[in-house]
């Protein structure tokens, strides 16, 4: 990844700053901060009390943040805010932006006008999403996030190892299955009532942060509310900033953010991304005899083959390269990753050759451990 230089000697890291996010926003440093997650308000437009069949009141989102005279107001509003976290994210940061039908588009729109350049939509499906009372249209059981580079150029970080480990092994599609905040992770008044509408689960920060962000980065929420982000982000060790305009919202996230552990500094390292492994030469697995020379490989189907020399090319017939450029030319491909291509036996178990590359790295770091547990003898005076 790029090692994009920060300017953080201003940022209030760790902490929850409250006031109007836009305010805030301006006061905070230039390309200080590395993502961005955002919860804005959504506009909803609510008209007159919503009841279920009972009759009872649902308690939905009708507070005064949510409320905009009309959809100019709100799309000011909305580019201002943007324009400030375009200015506030270093040149290969990410944001990501949550919302609904009323407003998502809207964002979509105004984020691509201020140049960002969108790398995904994520659909968070709700396990178990408030049913539609009045009956006149589907059930709402999603929200949508854009994730966004801050450019088209930008070299931004995206821990794709971590996302298919999370997911069993399996690539992580666009399309989260995740419940809503409930139980005891909800935050509560002193008369047992949620305190805020739309605090958004654990897990969905949770996988935000890890997808997108690395240890000791920094994460703007200018949203803060009862502060997931904020939380997520200190269990995960990671720098935070969060603003939240609204007092007791304030008060409680930087509360539970308090009570929030980290996680122990062995435990927060996640899956490295193959561009972050330090680069192994085919050859060096040969002269180090994970491999012999003569060994032959194959590919996964034992439609071609080569065979190993000392120097750490292959050969296969008149034709010779490094493993990935005699795979290409035998599959008449323009480019071929040799390490997943050409496969080698063990125990009667076709075995791709990226498997010696682990290999050789465990046993370097384990070479590593012995030397530094090995007793130093003291130099005689």
């Amino acid at each position: 990844m790029s090692a994009a230089i920060k300017n953080t000697s201003d940022l209030p890291l760790d902490t929850i700053l409250c006031g109007e996010c836009v305010d805030v926003m301006r006061s905070l440093p230039t390309g200080s901060v590395d993502c961005i997650f955002a919860d804005p308000p959504y506009n909803l437009q609510l008209r007159g009390e919503l009841r279920r069949p009972d009759d009872s009141i649902v308690d939905g989102v009708d507070d005064d943040w949510d409320k905009f005279s009309d959809l100019e107001a709100y799309d000011r509003f909305t580019r201002e805010w943007l324009s400030e976290a375009r200015r506030l994210l270093q040149k290969d940061g990410t944001i990501w932006v949550i919302g609904s039908y009323h407003n998502i588009f809207r964002l979509g729109a105004i984020l691509q006008d201020l140049g960002f350049w969108i790398l995904n939509d994520i659909v968070w499906r709700k396990s178990n999403p408030m049913p539609n009372f009045r009956g006149r249209r589907f059930t709402n059981a999603h929200e949508t996030m854009i994730w966004a580079a801050r450019s088209q150029d930008s070299k931004y970080r995206f821990n794709y190892q971590a996302m298919k480990a999370l997911n069993d092994d399996v690539q992580m599609r666009s399309d989260w299955y995740l419940p809503l905040c409930t139980g005891n992770e909800r935050l509560r008044n002193e008369h047992g009532l949620k305190l805020h509408p739309t605090q958004k689960p654990e897990s969905l920060l949770h996988r935000v942060l890890l997808s997108s962000t690395a240890e000791n980065d920094v994460i703007l929420d200018p949203f803060t509310g009862t502060g997931t982000t904020a939380a997520m982000a200190k269990r995960l060790r990671r720098h935070f900033v969060g603003i939240e305009r609204h007092p007791d919202y304030a008060r409680a996230a930087a509360e539970r953010v308090e009570r929030e552990e980290p996680l122990p500094q062995d435990a927060v390292a996640t899956t490295p991304m193959k561009r972050e492994a330090p680069r192994v030469p085919f050859g060096s697995l040969v002269e180090r005899n994970f491999i012999m020379a003569g060994t032959v490989v194959y590919d996964r189907q034992r439609r071609v083959s080569a065979t190993v020399t000392p120097d750490g090319t292959l050969v296969s017939g008149t034709q010779r390269g490094s493993i990935h450029k005699l795979g290409a030319l035998l599959t008449n491909a323009p480019s071929c990753n040799g390490w997943t291509f050409w496969h080698f036996e063990r125990d009667d178990t076709l075995v791709p050759l990226d498997s010696l590359r682990s290999e050789s790295l465990a046993a370097d770091t384990e070479a590593t451990l012995d030397l530094v547990g090995a007793e130093v003898p003291i130099a005689a005076q």
